[in-house]
């Protein structure tokens, strides 16, 4: 594990030093690529830029978000053009129903709430169940955007106030403490959602 955990930092320091001169555009392609094809250290590169540039964080949050929704696209593209039968071959049939049902009930939700999750959240396959289930385009990739929004911009609050080390921290509680923590996400994405909705019930007032 200690090797695994020493190539993982190496990994991620390559990256970070190819990227790092880019800047904001850095952070939107190695989110970009996260979505589109391997699993890349998003988390920690974002973290390590909004630690580096406090005064910018946002900036980055909003980049690392946008490339993860454009990153998504070729999937949905996938999962549109294959249909069922690509998304029934990567999951069992019990786990196809529900994922059916929660894009049934509230397809935005069933897309946002994943994205505000850190591995080992399968995400990808509720990107291509989102393709499968023909979720409109333009709310699809707002339902990416929000969600990696929200990932992001707690993650880099909590890196500013704790440091860089916070995100080992969390991907080892997300790892050994996983219904916990999808417990406090869930609260997290209830209360944004009540915010967003009060904000709403206040502008159709004034109107």
């Amino acid at each position: 594990m200690k090797t695994i955990g020493h190539i993982l930092a190496r990994y991620t320091a390559w990256i970070w030093g190819v990227l790092a001169p880019l800047g904001m555009w850095g952070v939107f392609l190695i989110a970009f690529a996260d979505s589109a094809l391997l699993g890349m250290p998003i988390d920690a590169l974002v973290a390590a830029f909004a630690y580096q540039h406090r005064g910018r964080f946002l900036l980055y949050v909003i980049m690392a978000s946008l490339g993860s929704a454009v990153g998504s696209i070729p999937l949905y593209i996938i999962g549109y053009l294959g249909g069922e039968k690509v998304l029934r071959k990567r999951i069992s049939e019990e786990r196809f129903q529900k994922i059916h049902q929660s894009f049934d009930r509230h397809e935005f939700w069933a897309l946002m709430f994943p994205g505000m999750l850190p591995p080992p959240m399968p995400f990808k396959i509720f990107v291509l169940g989102a393709a499968v289930f023909e979720m409109r385009f333009t709310h699809f990739l707002a339902a990416i955007f929000l969600g990696r929004f929200v990932r992001f911009s707690v993650l880099s609050v909590l890196v500013l106030w704790f440091g860089p080390q916070i995100v080992q921290v969390l991907g080892n509680l997300f790892k050994q403490h996983l219904y916990p923590a999808l417990g406090v996400v869930a609260a997290v994405a209830v209360l944004f959602w009540l915010v967003l909705r009060s904000r709403k019930k206040a502008a159709d007032q004034k109107v």
